[in-house]
């Protein structure tokens, strides 16, 4: 019987080390070559997506550029992306998670109101200034939101995944077909409300 517990209670110790580790998993070669290429150079671990942002226009609408395993295929397997976040006045990023990743957000230019909420409820808000940095943990709903109605904001977010996801809380709650009198009693309104939200969020023809 003592034995059996001890059994146990090794399983469940390495059950929670590796949920401590959960993650990108590792990866026994130098990197991962996609099944479709022979060979690999140099051009296969450049990316050369971000040069759209040297002397272009600023964006009207906050605008993403990532740089994830899905638009640059070397960082399968090297647990690391980025992403640029671009605010012109007055725009936010939405409340959203990332599953497999905390996000590490480096202001660059601008101001930003950042904030997360964490599995007790209790918000963390923090004003940033440009040379800022701000953590977001792993899997827990954040924002951010450029308040300045004349200045534009830029910042570099670092990933420690090569695909850490997104799931932005109002396209998941309202876009994706949740019935409404579900969505209702939920935040305790009616269906027409969920159905105005559902509408703001419809693509502009």
């Amino acid at each position: 019987m003592a034995s059996q517990k001890l059994f146990f209670l090794l399983l469940s110790s390495l059950a929670i080390v590796q949920m401590a580790l959960a993650g990108d998993p590792d990866i026994i070669s130098d990197f991962i070559v996609p099944s479709n290429l022979s060979m690999v150079d140099g051009n296969f671990f450049t990316f050369t997506g971000m040069r759209a942002l040297i002397g272009a226009a600023p964006p009207s609408a906050f605008k993403v550029l990532k740089a994830s395993m899905v638009e640059f295929p070397a960082l399968n397997g090297q647990s690391v992306s980025y992403a640029i976040l671009q605010f012109p006045s007055g725009t936010t990023n939405p409340p959203h998670t990332h599953p497999r990743s905390a996000e590490l957000l480096f202001l660059i230019d601008g101001s930003l109101q950042v904030g997360f909420v964490d599995t007790t409820n209790k918000l963390f808000t923090q004003t940033l200034q440009a040379g800022d940095m701000f953590i977001f943990p792993k899997g827990l709903v954040h924002f951010q939101y450029n308040p300045d109605a004349q200045n534009p904001a830029l910042a570099v977010s670092a990933f420690g995944s090569a695909n850490a996801g997104t799931a932005s809380l109002p396209n998941t709650l309202f876009t994706t077909g949740i019935d409404d009198t579900i969505l209702a009693k939920a935040f305790k309104t009616d269906a027409a409300t969920i159905e105005a939200l559902k509408a703001g969020l419809a693509p502009k023809p």
